[in-house]
Order: C-alpha cells, then structure tokens, then sequence
C-alpha cells in the first residue's frame, strides 16, 4: 500500500500562525521524503513533523510517500537505485549495510561533525557508524532491561544488583522462595537472542559483541565460550521457567504477572500489557542489565529507528537540513511523547513524557551506557546467520549440555554465510 501527502498553502498558514512567525531558512526546490511509519500514531506523527518543518521552509515543495511497512521492505532497493527519494526512513546497524555497501546512503558524518548532533547524540553514534563514517540519524529509539516484582524483591529482602554476583544471590533466594527469577517465551526465537546480547556484551564487551555479530569472531573462541558458561550458571540454578520454548513472549507475561517469576529482560514495550494485567507501578520496576566482567563499559540494546540520505537523491541541501531538524531538542521531545511514537528521544538535551520507565530508559541510555548502543541479535547479524544462531541459542537453553555442537554448526554457517 502506498499512499501520497501534499500539505497545502492553506494549512502551512494555519500552522505558522499557531507557531509565531515564519522563518525561511532559504531552502527551494522539491523535497522527497519516504516513510515506512504506515501504522496510524506512527504515520500521523510524522506527518505533523513534516508539516512544521514545511512550515519553516515555505519555498521548498515537499511530497511525502507513505508505504506499508512490510513493502518497504522489499521495495528499499529498488527505489534507492532507480528513482530515489531526498530522505528515507530505514533501521540502524547492520540493517543499513547492505545499502551502505552497495553505495545508496550517502555519508553524512558531515552532520555529526557538528556539535548539536555530536554532543547529543553521541549514545547512538556507534549503531550509526559503518567504515568509521556516519550514514543517517535516528529518531526514536527504546531501552531493553531488567523489569521486575519490586513487591517480590521487597518481600524476600532483596535489592537491585549491580554485580553478576549479586544477580545470582538474588536469583538463588528467589528460587529457594519457590518461584523463578526469570519469565521468557523463546517460541519466537529472538527472546532468547536479547538474553546473549547483554551476556555477551557484558562479558567482552560491545567491540567484541559486534565482531561476532558481523562475522569477524568465531562462535567457538574462547571469549563466546566463557558468555555461554555464564549463561549455564543460570541454567543450571533453574532460574528461567520450565518449557519456555512453548511460549511466545506475550504468553510467558502471565508468570511474572501471577508471581510465579520474578522478572522479565524485555523491551519497553512489555510495560503496557503488564499494566493493562493489573500490575501497579508500585509493583514494577527496572534496573540495567548488571556488570559482569568488570571494567567493561555497559552497552545496551536499544533498537532504533533512523532517516537517511540516498546517495542519489537530488536535493541533498535540503535533506540534511531536515535531519538536523527531525534530531533538534524540540522535536525530538514532541514526536516521542505518549500521544505520539511513546519512545524514547535521541537527543539528550530533550524532555521525557513523564512515565517512569521511559525516564529511567532515557537516563540509561544518554549517561550510563559508554559501551555502545546495540541494534538487537537479528538486527545487528544478517538475516539468515541470526535465524541459525537464534535456533542455536534456544536449543542451548533447553539443552545445555549440546554447547559444543551448536558452536561448530554455528561457526560452519558464518564461514558460509559472510563468505
């Protein structure tokens, strides 16, 4: 489904009026933009974004195309090489190689060269940067984390841990109350690949974690051998809950919310259905993923959602005056608030809707995470290597003791894939 927007003279009026006065900033021709925001609070969201900067700009002709998002996807390539527009949205990291690689994104380090863009959003430079240059600019992204029964953690006398040590201790208590520490549905087999990227990142850091991910590291080296017995303390404790493999995320919210585990490593977006099943925000809470090897920076996984430049578009002034605007303060705090996107801004110097865990995820991600942003296990590995080493991860939760098997499968499929 594609579908067209032209804002007319008559409402850029209406909305210059409700914002002061008119400043053009010089700025002609035609400008194209392609979203694949289709989802209604999404779509409207930008529309409104693109108006106002319409509206700072009434020289310039802007023409937006709006595309189903699932289309978008297989219509990327062929847009960008044959008749592409000035601006389109896409993902970060390693979702955008292949046309960083092919030559279709312009480089835009230029950008971040300034220090509005440097200064503020340095967290997420890393998940922008391919070849030591920067390829586009996010504009929303959300935390993943710890969400736990704060009312569990006080019955039994625990606290948030900061160490591995102390998330063990915690776990061991929590166990010998008769509970599981941790709900997870690996069903859909990228939960289990949220659980390797903090295990992973916190024992050898973010570098390594990338390395492994982009094919430069063997899945049998020492370093992924170490994450893996880690993760089989946890195991081997009975920490997850019994036969997760027959739950998809959604289902395995139950055993958190009836007590019968005490937390859940998810994304933000588990905040809602836990709410909607009767949990108070008296009984939720949130802490960062723990340290475990220590003096490694902490990184997190927060995915990301970007904009950027096709090397063939025609009007490249304009654009990247757009994405200084999609990244200023301002806009940043209003696309991202509850009544729009409900994420997380890119820029620091923005405000947060006043929801406690989207302030902890901002506060996490702008000042406590120097490691990096990650893009998530299937959005940082390519496609066919993260559907092989996510089957690899969930048979490892199940069977522990196939490590050995499933690191030399793994390891035959990077060979043959990043070939």
């Amino acid at each position: 489904m594609r579908s067209m927007l032209k804002t007319s003279a008559a409402a850029f009026a209406i909305l210059a009026g409700t914002m002061g006065a008119v400043s053009a900033d010089g700025l002609t021709g035609d400008l194209k933009i392609f979203l694949d925001t289709s989802n209604p609070a999404p779509r409207a969201t930008m529309e409104q974004m693109i108006e106002q900067f319409q509206a700072k700009n009434p020289d310039l002709n802007i023409e937006t195309t709006v595309i189903d998002r699932e289309a978008y996807k297989t219509q990327i390539r062929n847009f960008l090489t044959a008749n592409a527009p000035d601006v389109a949205t896409w993902y970060a990291a390693n979702r955008m190689r292949p046309y960083v690689e092919a030559g279709l994104f312009e480089d835009v380090s230029d950008l971040w060269a300034e220090p509005a863009i440097a200064d503020n959003l340095a967290s997420t430079k890393g998940a922008m940067t391919i070849d030591g240059k920067q390829w586009g600019v996010p504009y929303t992204y959300y935390q993943w984390g710890v969400y736990y029964r704060k009312d569990i953690f006080d019955e039994l006398g625990l606290s948030e841990p900061t160490t591995w040590e102390e998330e063990k201790a915690n776990c061991q208590k929590i166990i010998d109350a008769g509970k599981k520490c941790y709900t997870i549905g690996t069903k859909f087999l990228w939960t289990a690949g949220g659980w390797f990227d903090y295990l992973n990142m916190r024992t050898n850091g973010f570098d390594f974690h990338m390395d492994l991910l982009t094919g430069k590291a063997s899945w049998q080296s020492d370093e992924v051998r170490k994450t893996f017995a880690n993760w089989r303390e946890l195991i081997d404790m009975g920490a997850f809950i019994d036969n997760h493999q027959t739950y998809s995320w959604q289902e395995a919210l139950p055993f958190m919310v009836q007590g019968d585990a005490a937390a859940y490593l998810m994304g933000n977006f588990a905040v809602a259905p836990l709410r909607d099943a009767g949990l108070t925000d008296d009984q939720l809470d949130f802490y960062q993923f723990v340290e475990i090897t220590p003096g490694i920076e902490k990184a997190e996984d927060a995915p990301t959602d970007t904009f950027h430049i096709p090397a063939n578009a025609q009007n490249k002034e304009a654009a990247r005056e757009f994405l200084r605007f999609v990244v200023s303060p301002d806009v940043q705090t209003e696309i991202n608030n509850g009544k729009n996107l409900g994420q997380l801004p890119v820029n620091a110097q923005s405000s947060v809707d006043d929801d406690k865990f989207l302030v902890e995820g901002f506060e996490m991600l702008s000042t406590n995470s120097p490691g990096g942003v990650a893009q998530f296990f299937d959005r940082d590995a390519p496609a066919e290597m993260a559907k092989v080493a996510m089957e690899g991860l969930q048979e490892f939760m199940v069977k522990p003791d196939n490590l050995d098997k499933i690191l030399a499968r793994l390891d035959r499929a990077r060979e043959r894939i990043y070939k």
